[in-house]
C-alpha cells in the first residue's frame, strides 16, 4: 500500500483542503481558485507510477514520480479577461467553485501496457520529479506565450488546423534555427514508433522538411517530412532509452516564418 494525499495550498493562507488515503484518493474542492493556489500531491512510495487528474476537465495523467511531493501550480492570472495562463487549456479547466481532483497508484497491468510514452497532460515548465517532462531551448514569447510552450506537445491534443486559441496550442520556436526540444521519460522505456504532428494552419504556417532525433543511447536518426496535416510516422525501435531530443530542424522554402510542432508521440512500453 502507498500512502497518498491531495491538498490545495494558497500563497498567503496556507493549506485550504486535504485528503489522505491508501493507494487512491479523490478530493472535491468547493472553492474558487485564487492567484497563487497550487495542488500538492504526495506519495510515500517513490519512484513509482501514479495516475493523477488535476482537474475534472482534464484527462488523467499516467506519470512516473521520483519525489514524494509534487507541486502543481494552478494556471491563473487575476484581472486578465483572456486568462493568458489558461489559454492553452480547455476553457473549463480550473474554473468555477467545484473541482474534482484524483490520485491513485497505477496497477501492475497498467504499467505493462503499450501506450504513448510521452503523454503527460499535467506537465509544466517547472515540473520536478514528474515524468514524462518536456523542455526546449526556445519558445515563442509574447502575451499568449503559453499557447506556444513546450509542454503543449505532450498534452495529447492533436488538433493542428489553427494556431489560436485552445485546442490549437503548439510549440513555437521563436524563429530560432537552433531550436531543440527534449523529452525526458524519467526511467527506461522501449519504443517502436515516433509520430510528429506539425501545425498545419496554412498559409499562416510553414513546415519542416527535415529534422533529427537523438536518443539517450547515443544514436541519432534523420527524419524527412513534408507539408501535411496528418501525423508524420516513423518506425524507430530503441530499447532502454531515458530521453530523446528533436533538433536540426530544416524549414521548407516557404514565405511563412512559422513552423511549429503540435504533438510528439512515442509509442512503446516501460522497459522490464
Amino acid at each position: 500500500m502507498a500512502k497518498v494525499s491531495i491538498a490545495v495550498h494558497g500563497s498567503l493562507d496556507g493549506e485550504k483542503d486535504r485528503i489522505w488515503g491508501e493507494d487512491e484518493v479523490q478530493l472535491v474542492y468547493r472553492q474558487k481558485y485564487q492567484k497563487g493556489d497550487k495542488l500538492i500531491f504526495t506519495a510515500d512510495q517513490v519512484p513509482d507510477f501514479y495516475i493523477i487528474r488535476a482537474d475534472g476537465a482534464m484527462d488523467e495523467a499516467y506519470v512516473y514520480l521520483t519525489q514524494e511531493r509534487l507541486e502543481y501550480p494552478i494556471p491563473f492570472e487575476e484581472g486578465n479577461p483572456f486568462n493568458m495562463d489558461r489559454i492553452s487549456y480547455h476553457p473549463g479547466c480550473f474554473m468555477g467553485e467545484l473541482h474534482y481532483i484524483t490520485m491513485r497508484r497505477a496497477r501492475a497491468e497498467e504499467n505493462r501496457n503499450y501506450r504513448n510514452l510521452t503523454k503527460n497532460v499535467m506537465d509544466w515548465k517547472g515540473a520536478k520529479g514528474c515524468y514524462p517532462h518536456v523542455y526546449a531551448n526556445a519558445e515563442t514569447a509574447g502575451p499568449v506565450a503559453s499557447l506556444f510552450a513546450a509542454r503543449n506537445v505532450i498534452d495529447g491534443v492533436l488538433a493542428n488546423g489553427g494556431h489560436y486559441p485552445w485546442p490549437y496550442q503548439s510549440w513555437g520556436i521563436d524563429r530560432r534555427e537552433d531550436a531543440e526540444l527534449t523529452v525526458e521519460f524519467g526511467r527506461s522505456v522501449d519504443m517502436d514508433e515516433l509520430r510528429l504532428t506539425t501545425r498545419a494552419d496554412f498559409p499562416h504556417d510553414s513546415w519542416w522538411v527535415q529534422a533529427a532525433v537523438s536518443f539517450s543511447d547515443g544514436t541519432q536518426k534523420v527524419l524527412s517530412m513534408d507539408k501535411s496535416i496528418k501525423p508524420h510516422r516513423f518506425r524507430l525501435e530503441r530499447k532502454g532509452i531515458t530521453w530523446l531530443k528533436l533538433g536540426e530542424l530544416k524549414k521548407a522554402e516557404d514565405p511563412s516564418p512559422f513552423p511549429a510542432l503540435t504533438q510528439i508521440e512515442v509509442f512503446g512500453r516501460n522497459s522490464e
